[in-house]
């Protein structure tokens, strides 16, 4: 009989910070069954967060957006500055909200959910909950780079009109870390940039708020994709959240079609995994795709589709994502050509354009 482990691997800390005790009993209820996850303590405001981070330390902090005394992103803002603790925004749907949780997604939180408010949403929240925590326990707690609103981004020239062989469709997925590596790609992009579809693990209603901030960003249009839309040079797509994305073919190009009957794919909808193979099927040997920081293996076997289909398929490395679980379980799979750092990510894929 083997001996047993006098060093049992310890529990992920988890600290949550709420200004409604209902709403920190429902988060810590729907840990408690967890076995590699403990709640250490709530806190009610980020004053008395900022006491139990010291006392306590925490290894993953749940934070609201609306508090009193100082609201969710401010102290965002401060901690990563001063003492990075991966985080997972959890907020209310409303359009303020939602624009602040992806402003905490710019401050350094690795990831955001939706603040639970039935039995419905209590249920949904017991499935992902831990995942995420988990994720966020393996991720890299970063600094952002710059507290203000961003600059204005490079100017890219412009590519030259395209011969008949080149790259007509440009493919993207990420998760944990991937709202800020998106921004990184898309930033330094040209605005005719060939069509550009990407699916990020965000939920409903937050999709359309980074979509909104992207496009205020970035040389080409972004928007949350509608049922239908056209793929366009100069335009890239979000997948929103709830709704697979799959790429169509049209006599006059390709459009997108949203569904949300189709059952998520590796606990995910949209799932990065149809789109790639969506795009595989119809547009293999004329894309460009590149998967970038995320929890998990979405997206692995689709990008193995592509690059069998001809694409040039780009995983981003180790050192620069977030968490290398996506990425890596694309390279394990040999679906990569090409493993890049973040910032030379958009220069792979121009390269091919």
């Amino acid at each position: 009989m083997n001996a047993p482990s006098l060093n049992p691997p310890s529990k992920i800390r988890v600290l949550v910070v709420d200004d409604s005790a209902i709403v920190r009993k429902i988060l810590t209820d729907a840990l408690s069954t967890e076995p590699d996850i403990e709640v250490v303590g709530a806190a009610p405001d980020p004053f008395v967060a900022r006491d139990k981070i010291l006392a306590l330390r925490p290894d993953v902090l749940t934070l609201d957006i609306e508090m009193p005394r100082m609201d969710g992103v401010s102290f965002l803002r401060k901690l990563m500055r001063y003492h990075p603790i991966p985080t997972i925004i959890i907020s209310s749907l409303t359009q303020a909200s939602s624009q602040a949780a992806v402003e905490a997604l710019q401050a350094g939180a690795v990831e955001v959910l939706a603040k639970p408010d039935g039995p419905y949403s209590v249920g949904e929240l017991r499935q992902v909950l831990a995942s995420k925590i988990r994720a966020a326990a393996a991720s890299r707690p970063r600094r952002p780079s710059v507290e203000e609103a961003p600059a204005a981004p490079p100017v890219q020239p412009q590519l030259r009109a395209p011969s008949a062989s080149a790259v007509t469709m440009i493919a993207i997925g990420a998760s944990t870390g991937g709202t800020e590596a998106i921004l990184e790609v898309l930033t330094h992009l040209p605005g005719n940039a060939p069509p550009i579809v990407i699916v990020q693990h965000i939920p409903a209603v937050f999709s359309k708020a980074f979509a909104d901030r992207l496009n205020g960003l970035c040389a080409m249009e972004v928007k949350e994709a509608c049922q239908g839309d056209e793929l366009q040079p100069g335009r890239a797509l979000i997948a929103p959240g709830g709704f697979h994305m799959l790429v169509k073919r049209h006599p006059g190009g390709h459009h997108v079609e949203l569904t949300a009957t189709l059952p998520p794919v590796c606990y995910q909808r949209p799932a990065v995994d149809v789109l790639f193979q969506s795009v595989a099927e119809i547009a293999g040997p004329s894309t460009v795709a590149a998967i970038l920081t995320g929890m998990g293996s979405d997206g692995a076997q689709g990008l193995a589709a592509l690059k069998s289909a001809g694409a040039k398929t780009i995983a981003q490395d180790e050192a620069s994502c977030v968490v290398f679980g996506m990425p890596k379980e694309a390279i394990r799979l040999g679906g990569v050509d090409s493993i890049l750092p973040l910032d030379r990510v958009a220069a792979g894929i121009l390269r091919w354009c």
